[in-house]
C-alpha cells in the first residue's frame, strides 16, 4: 500500500496524531504482553514544542484517504541529531512504512550536517531494536528515568534561572551557555530548546556560575505530559554539568524550582554513560522508574564531553 509524504504537520493534525501516537504506543505495549497498559494523549502544548523544536525535520505521512498513517519528528541541536517521537498506524506496520520514515529522517539530518544521530526505544522491545539495528543503528547505554519527591533544601553558588531575566539578560545567559557547551562539544548547540521553552512558557533554565563564567545549565518543563494529568513534575530535558558539584547543584536548584512551583516531584532521565551522576542521584534520594535504550546510527556516534564533566540530552520529548 503506497503512503504519501512526507509533509509537514500544522494545528489541525494534532488531535491526528494524538490519537496515532496513543494507539500506536499502546499498541506497542500490548504486543509485549502489556495488555492492560494504556498510553494516554499528550498535552498539546508538549505536541507544539515537538513540532516547533524540529521544524523542518517534523514530517507527516498519509494513506490513500488522505487520514494519518505515520509520523517522525527528527530534531536536530546543532551537530546532535535524533528522532522521535515517531510512530506507524497498527494496520500499516510490517509493511515498510517504518522503514521508509526512518530512512527520511536519516536522510534529513544528514543534510543538516549533524555528527551524531540517535534514538531511544525500550530495552524490552525485541522486535524495534532489532529493526533499529537492520536499519544501521547500534545499541549504547541504558536511559534510565529517575524520580524523588522533592523537599526544601539549601542551593549553594550562584544560579539563576533565565526565566527571572530580562530580555537582554537572558538572550545574553542563552549565547553564554552555547558557548560554554561548544567549549566541551564543538558545534552543539541548545539555544533553540531554551528559547522555545521560555516562549511558549512550559518551563525554565536553571544556569549555575562561578566567576562570572557560566559552569552549567539544566533545562526543565513543568507542563503537563499528557492532556489529562495534573502538573505533578518537574521534567529535566537537558543537563550539562562541568563538575560532579555543578551537576548536584543544577538537580537540587531544580528541585526549589519545583518546590517554588508546588510541583511535588522531579524526573531526569539519566544516561548510564554517566556513572559518576547515577550515584549522585541515588545519594540525593532518586529512584529508578524506567528504562530505555539508546541507539546511534553506524558513523554518527553520540559526542562525548571531557572527562569529569557531564551531559544528559534528552531523546524524547
Amino acid at each position: 500500500m503506497k503512503i504519501r509524504g512526507p509533509r509537514p504537520p500544522t494545528d489541525s493534525d494534532l488531535d491526528a496524531l494524538n490519537t496515532l501516537f496513543s494507539e500506536s504506543f499502546t499498541d506497542r505495549y500490548r504486543r509485549d504482553g502489556l495488555s492492560g497498559v494504556r498510553v494516554p494523549k499528550l498535552n498539546q502544548q508538549v505536541w507544539k514544542y515537538a513540532i516547533e523544536d524540529a521544524a523542518d525535520g517534523a514530517m507527516l505521512w498519509l494513506d490513500e484517504r488522505d487520514d494519518l498513517v505515520a509520523f517522525n519528528m527528527a530534531h536536530h541541536s546543532g551537530a546532535e541529531g535524533w528522532m522521535g517521537p515517531l510512530a506507524v498506524r497498527p494496520d500499516r506496520q510490517s509493511v515498510g512504512v517504518g522503514k521508509q520514515i526512518v530512512s527520511a529522517a536519516i536522510e534529513w539530518l544528514r543534510a543538516e550536517g549533524v555528527r551524531t544521530i540517535g534514538l531511544e526505544t525500550m530495552p524490552r522491545t525485541v522486535d524495534n531494536i532489532g529493526f533499529y539495528g537492520r536499519l544501521g543503528f547500534l545499541p549504547r547505554h541504558l536511559t534510565i528515568t529517575m524520580t524523588t519527591d522533592v523537599v526544601r533544601k539549601d542551593v549553594a553558588g550562584s544560579m539563576v534561572c533565565l526565566g527571572d531575566l530580562s530580555y537582554s539578560q537572558r538572550e545574553a545567559a542563552m549565547e553564554q551557555c552555547s558557548i560554554r557547551l561548544n567549549r566541551s562539544i564543538p558545534h552543539y548547540d541548545f539555544t533553540r530548546e531554551l528559547a522555545l521553552t521560555y516562549e511558549l512558557d512550559i518551563g525554565d533554565t536553571v544556569v549555575v556560575e562561578r566567576g562570572g563564567q557560566v559552569r552549567g545549565f539544566a533545562l526543565w518543563h513543568s507542563v503537563p505530559l499528557t492532556g489529562d494529568g495534573a502538573g505533578d513534575e518537574i521534567r529535566l530535558l537537558k543537563i550539562f554539568a562541568d563538575s560532579i558539584a555543578t551537576f548536584e547543584q543544577l538537580v537540587v536548584g531544580t528541585e526549589q524550582c519545583a518546590v517554588d512551583l508546588g510541583i511535588p516531584r522531579v524526573a531526569i532521565r539519566c544516561q548510564t554513560a554517566y556513572s559518576d551522576a547515577f550515584g549522585k542521584l541515588l545519594d540525593l534520594g532518586y529512584s529508578i522508574r524506567w528504562t530505555d535504550l539508546r541507539m546511534t546510527l553506524r558513523g554518527y556516534p553520540e559526542a562525548q564531553v571531557p572527562n569529569g564533566e557531564f551531559l544528559f540530552s534528552n531523546w524524547e520529548i
